[in-house]
């Protein structure tokens, strides 16, 4: 698969992850106590040897203190410091060897500082929630912290009985003993380290349409004071499912799960499975709808189609902006040549100094990104024609289902579907910082009506509180 030649280190990220190896499960035991703030785990990794025999490797982990680290069930010898556990077995592992890793560490978990402040383990008023997009991953359990190494992940979370835990997956078992209860969760697909999603609060459970339809289960986890506004926000999440898995393939997880946090959100945080939303992102006028769809949307593009390194988060947020725009043509909005339009002439107004690949570090999250991706995805749309465009789309999902990708791979994957060469396409949008002009409108696609059975604005509402 393409995403397989990635980089030793990741060019933007050079001390994050470790190419020398790769995980394939991770087993993470965790204490949690809000008061104090205090987290204690114990991480058990099953790895396999890269293409040279492993004398040492590293795993990425804050500055916890450590118990005990086993490799193969014998102690190695380890340093941890800046961040990095380096570990040196006892015997060096074979190329191709499976070896397993198991950490035991504690301490008061706080975010990993970053350019965009701080990243993963946020202690809130009354609980916590993670969200490590690209490198907070190592604030609160040791990893292989690099997007291209995606492992299976069963969560135990043991925590007073009051709170509520949401993760990515399914729940297997939720038990209580005395003043605490034990949730595990499992994640059977492949997942990325910064996307394992963990929220620890007070809320109240609900589901998002009829069980009994069937359908991708869906459920939210939302303060109770808060439910009435969040039934009329999210009432048109299952109708956004059932057009995504129309237009991008089935949905590529077993469950998908939303959190509402008491607290303010500067913006959504997509986890595999799992989105986290703040309060500010619920006030019963559907205000912040266009972000359901985008957090939605990225379960496809970037947690099951995964970048292989940070240079093409483009290919991440591109498309899910292109979905918001898909959501609004396809639910009686503004069509998605509309919404471009308007991105076209915002960009023509701001400096013309972002490549689409490989913007850098400084500008991966600058909100020019997002619009010129989607932008750049409708140029594609645009130049294919509309029945090439969608089943190209649903194929570029489908085929690298749980895969890693690259720009390159999508270029490739275009010019399959294309009456004519799309190189001069791709250098404009893609790899000169200079803005192209807006395309002319695709013709209208006769294919595609309005989804039916959208709740009208003061519809029904979305969930019902589960037992």
């Amino acid at each position: 698969m393409n995403g397989q030649k990635t980089a030793v280190s990741d060019p933007y990220f050079p001390a994050n992850g470790d190419s020398r190896y790769r995980v394939h499960r991770y087993e993470l035991a965790l204490e949690y106590r809000p008061g104090p703030n205090r987290l204690a785990g114990t991480a058990r990794l099953s790895a396999i040897a890269g293409r040279a025999p492993l004398t040492e490797f590293h795993l990425n982990l804050a500055e916890f203190k450590i118990g005990r680290v086993m490799v193969n069930g014998r102690a190695p010898h380890y340093t941890h410091r800046g961040g990095k556990l380096r570990i040196r077995p006892a015997k060096p592992l074979p190329a191709g060897a499976a070896f397993t890793v198991e950490v035991h560490w504690a301490g008061n978990p706080k975010p990993v500082r970053s350019p965009w402040g701080g990243l993963g383990w946020e202690e809130l008023a009354d609980g916590a929630l993670v969200a490590s997009q690209p490198v907070g991953a190592p604030s609160w359990y040791p990893c292989n912290d690099r997007p291209a190494d995606k492992a299976s992940y069963q969560i135990s979370v043991n925590t007073p009985s009051a709170y509520t835990v949401a993760a990515g997956g399914r729940l297997l078992t939720r038990t209580t003993k005395a003043s605490t209860t034990t949730w595990v969760y499992e994640q059977p697909a492949p997942t990325s380290s910064y996307l394992v999603g963990l929220s620890i609060g007070v809320y109240q459970t609900v589901l998002l349409g009829d069980p009994g339809l069937g359908g991708v289960p869906q459920s939210a986890s939302v303060p109770a004071h808060l439910l009435a506004r969040f039934s009329r926000d999210f009432a048109r999440q299952p109708a956004m499912m059932r057009l995504f898995e129309e237009l991008f393939g089935p949905y590529p997880f077993g469950e998908y799960a939303v959190v509402v946090t008491e607290e303010e959100l500067d913006v959504p945080v997509e986890a595999q499975g799992l989105s986290l939303f703040g309060a500010n992102h619920v006030d019963g006028a559907r205000g912040s709808e266009r972000l359901i769809a985008h957090e939605l949307a990225h379960q496809w593009f970037g947690n099951s189609v995964t970048i292989a390194d940070w240079r093409h988060i483009w290919l991440n947020e591109g498309f899910a902006k292109y979905a918001e725009w898909l959501w609004s043509e396809r639910s009686g909005g503004r069509t998605a040549h509309e919404q471009a339009a308007a991105a076209h002439r915002l960009l023509a107004s701001q400096p013309q100094d972002l490549r689409l690949v490989d913007p850098g570090r400084k500008l991966m999250f600058d909100d020019r990104l997002y619009q010129r991706g989607g932008l750049a995805v409708h140029a594609v749309r645009c130049a294919l024609g509309e029945e090439a465009f969608f089943r190209m789309l649903r194929d570029w999902a489908t085929v690298h289902r749980h895969g890693v990708v690259s720009t390159a791979a999508f270029t490739t994957h275009v010019a399959r579907y294309a009456a004519e060469p799309v190189d001069e396409l791709f250098s404009a949008w893609l790899y000169e910082p200079a803005l192209p002009a807006l395309p002319p409108a695709p013709p209208a696609r006769p294919s595609a009506p309005a989804m039916p059975g959208y709740p009208p604005a003061g519809g029904r509402p979305a969930g019902r509180t589960s037992a």
